[in-house]
């Protein structure tokens, strides 16, 4: 997998929409971030502390907490060289879920 896959993937969400943070690449929905592309082979993601622990248990290797204060709040780097593509994809939903209008996520499931 390649970052343009990554943000194939963010894109599809409903609403999403490419901006940028610091000069790097993001996903969004309206104002709220929940992946950014910081550098090749790494997304950052928007995960929940609960949602983070799991994915940390359950994954080895494919994810870690960003350093920091920001790494406890949940967001998390996910790194997608040779990841399984709907792994990927399924994190991505989740941390667009975490952060679209519960409307929003309410529609895209029916």
């Amino acid at each position: 997998m390649i970052s343009d896959d990554l943000a194939t993937m963010a894109l599809g969400m409903p609403e999403a929409r490419e901006s940028a943070h610091f000069g790097k690449r993001d996903f969004r929905v309206g104002e709220r971030i929940f992946m950014s592309l910081p550098e090749a082979g790494r997304a950052v993601l928007k995960l929940t502390p609960g949602q983070q622990l799991l994915v940390l248990e359950t994954d080895p290797g494919l994810c870690a907490p960003v350093p920091g204060g920001w790494g406890l709040k949940g967001w998390t780097s996910l790194y997608f060289d040779g990841a399984d593509g709907e792994r990927v994809r399924d994190l991505i939903g989740i941390a667009w879920r975490n952060v679209a209008p519960k409307k929003l996520v309410t529609a895209s499931l029916h």
